[in-house]
């Protein structure tokens, strides 16, 4: 199996909406996100499968050294060597791989996030870094879409965060600032427990509030002329926003479900976005 073949198998296994828009791509910049793709995959089941912190942390070395032995030319792992020609093509930063590498550290250390300030700070290096290099293998003409590309991770990843809350206490975690459980009056041991409370519901309102505030910042930021470009982040964009609404009109009960949009609807958002270049 050729590198390029192993990361289009794991983009075929994972499933994710993120892989629909690579279809707009020309081969090349398609090939280089599904490495992209891949690599993120990759790392993110380190944190994911390996629950014994020491290995976690060992594997997660080795990947840093792999991402070292990449930008010497002389990558080891299908994955890398898939983005051998994507990191020369599409001059992608090492700093950017490295800060992937930070964020999944993060996450093996994971005491809770003390404010925002702190959980931005993940989400950059888990997220928005991943946009970055997103846009570049994208395409842009006009540097200001790089402030488009990091504030969407952002988005994304509180749109993740805020679907995942149930999912992320039964392993033990908390991904919400917690300034702002103390000022709901919302006990980390309810999260824990996933008991939902009326104060529970309210600061999940705030939290919505402020990834669809974070989605018109993104948005607004893009340049006229990268649009067209852009089109897979915007794609992304659509469907994860109208996730925020669904989760809203929901009643934002994330503690107890989590909630998904089927195949054909965020195949159907990608197409009306593919289309018109609107989201």
């Amino acid at each position: 199996m050729t590198p390029d073949a192993y990361c289009a198998d794991i983009c075929r296994k994972a499933g994710s909406s993120f892989t629909l828009s690579f279809r707009l791509l020309p081969a090349p910049r398609r090939r280089a996100m599904t490495a992209l793709y891949a690599f993120c995959r990759a790392v993110d089941d380190v944190v994911d499968d390996i629950r014994d912190p020491v290995p976690a942390f060992t594997v997660l070395q080795w990947w840093r050294d792999e991402v070292g032995r990449l930008y010497d030319g002389a990558p080891r792992h299908p994955v890398t060597r898939a983005l051998l020609p994507a990191v020369r093509d599409y001059a992608l930063p090492r700093a950017h791989f490295d800060a992937i590498l930070d964020g999944m550290a993060m996450d093996l250390q994971h005491a809770g996030f003390a404010d925002f300030d702190a959980l931005r700070l993940y989400c950059h290096r888990v997220a928005g870094v991943v946009g970055l290099l997103s846009a570049r293998i994208f395409g842009y003409a006009d540097v200001g879409t790089e402030t488009y590309a990091d504030k969407l991770g952002l988005a994304l990843q509180l749109t993740n965060i805020i679907r995942d809350v149930g999912e992320d206490a039964l392993r033990g975690r908390i991904y919400l600032p917690a300034d702002e459980l103390r000022a709901h009056g919302v006990l980390p041991a309810d999260v824990l427990a996933r008991r939902e409370t009326p104060e529970f519901l309210a600061l999940m309102v705030a939290q919505v509030a402020r990834a669809r505030a974070a989605y018109d910042e993104a948005l607004a930021a893009l340049p006229a002329c990268d649009r067209r470009a852009q089109r897979p982040g915007l794609m992304m964009a659509a469907a994860y926003r109208t996730l925020l609404d669904e989760i809203e009109a929901g009643g934002c009960h994330v503690l107890r479900e989590k909630t998904s949009l089927p195949p054909l609807r965020k195949a159907l958002i990608g197409l009306r976005v593919a289309l018109t270049g609107r989201v």
